[in-house]
């Protein structure tokens, strides 16, 4: 004996327990999305890293050619260089020992640098990539100008005007799309900067003028000599 079936929707489970599915012909489930531009690494990325590496080589070669290396003499533990400079990837870090205690330059500042960029990711910190001053401008504002004076009355105390300098100058260039408003040219673009590419281009500009003060700019004794000085 057949029985007749009637579809009707309903979202109750006990009263209308049947369950009937119409499914089409020639029907597929798709996911629909937007179409990205790709490539290929190789050939794309390979070859272009090849001629960047062979470009280097040679001109690292033809500054081999017409420089001398600038070594020194012989190692003798009864002969240090004054000053004994670290490699260039560490002169920094060696330039902020001049400034700060050891425990604060050596240890405390990098193992902030380090959570900071394992926690930074953590943070719903402006996704959107939107600039600093597009939502939450007085609230910004104040934020900035709080976490930045902190910043420069620690580096006044301690005298750190290699590192006072560059953050007053990033300073200034974040708060001119603030005050100024227009979104053309030099200042439109620095309106559109995210606070991550303000954060990340102080600490850039930071470390290369800290690099750059340890590597020409100290003498014997760690102090104060220019390029051009020659010291016996």
């Amino acid at each position: 004996m057949s029985k007749e079936y009637e579809a009707e929707g309903s979202s109750d489970a006990k009263k209308i327990p049947r369950r009937v599915e119409f499914v089409k012909d020639r029907t597929a489930a798709r996911v629909r999305q937007e179409e990205t531009e790709t490539v290929m690494t190789v050939p794309n990325l390979v070859v272009r890293e090849i001629i960047a590496f062979m470009i280097l080589v040679i001109v690292l070669s033809l500054l081999s050619l017409f420089f001398n290396a600038p070594l020194e003499w012989e190692a003798n533990p009864q002969h240090t260089p004054n000053p004994a400079k670290a490699p260039w990837y560490f002169l920094g870090l060696q330039e902020l020992l001049h400034y700060f205690p050891p425990i604060v330059a050596g240890v405390i500042l990098p193992m902030l640098v380090v959570l900071a960029l394992v926690a930074i990711p953590y943070f719903n910190v402006n996704l959107k990539q939107e600039g600093m001053w597009k939502q939450h401008r007085p609230q910004t504002l104040v934020v900035a100008l709080i976490t930045i004076g902190a910043m420069c009355i620690v580096l006044l105390i301690f005298d750190v005007y290699a590192m006072l300098v560059p953050t007053l100058v990033m300073t200034v260039l974040m708060l001119i799309p603030y005050f100024v408003h227009s979104e053309k040219g030099f200042i439109g673009w620095l309106g559109t900067r995210p606070v991550q590419w303000w954060i990340m281009t102080w600490f850039v500009l930071i470390v290369v003028v800290l690099t750059a003060i340890g590597t020409l700019f100290r003498g014997p004794e760690w102090s104060w000599t220019w390029p051009w000085e020659h010291i016996y």
